[in-house]
């Protein structure tokens, strides 16, 4: 039977316990706006997001990232926004208390993980889900894949790296030794 994810915090000394979930409050392109941009050209709640320009808007829309554990049950969950299509973001808000099962989109990662730095946004698809949970994000992937965010999500993680990458994201604390991907299994 998998294991309840706890650790003792090298940074704080505190025992977290229950898998890690990290949540953004915005996607960056929003959060780098100031608080008069905010007001004029901003829409934020807790699972919708629109920045309205002068030639188009921008959707975003609030999703989860799961990364397995090995050996635990729950995931590490990243709570991260996507940016979807004024289509997509349409029928997702129209169907938001009803969703369609097998539903989804193409987005783009509008969030920086610190754990995990990249160049570049991350292509995803972004899987609606049922029973009211935010839709799930799957990473494109690329031959030969380097994204380490995208091997993680692949193969899952180690404890060790869960703990180091709660630690970063919680604490602004980064240990090199353990910062590489894991392998299937390790």
């Amino acid at each position: 039977m998998p294991a309840i994810f706890a650790f003792k915090c090298s940074c704080c000394g505190e025992l977290h316990e229950g898998s890690p979930s990290i949540a953004f409050t915005a996607p960056d392109q929003y959060a780098c706006l100031s608080d008069e941009q905010k007001a004029r050209m901003g829409r934020l709640s807790s699972d919708f997001c629109t920045i309205h320009h002068e030639d188009h808007t921008d959707y975003f829309i609030r999703a989860v990232l799961e990364v397995a554990i090995h050996g635990v049950e729950e995931p590490f969950l990243w709570g991260i926004w996507v940016s979807a299509s004024k289509t997509s973001y349409e029928r997702y808000w129209e169907t938001y208390d009803n969703p369609i099962p097998g539903d989804g989109f193409f987005g783009w990662v509008c969030n920086s993980l610190t754990p995990y730095p990249w160049r570049t946004s991350r292509p995803a698809d972004v899987c609606i889900q049922l029973n009211g949970k935010r839709p799930k994000v799957v990473l494109h992937r690329s031959e030969p894949e380097h994204d380490p965010l995208v091997l993680d999500q692949l193969n899952g993680i180690s404890i060790a790296r869960a703990q180091q990458i709660a630690e970063q994201a919680i604490h602004g604390v980064s240990r090199p030794s353990l910062n590489v991907p894991s392998k299937a299994g390790g």
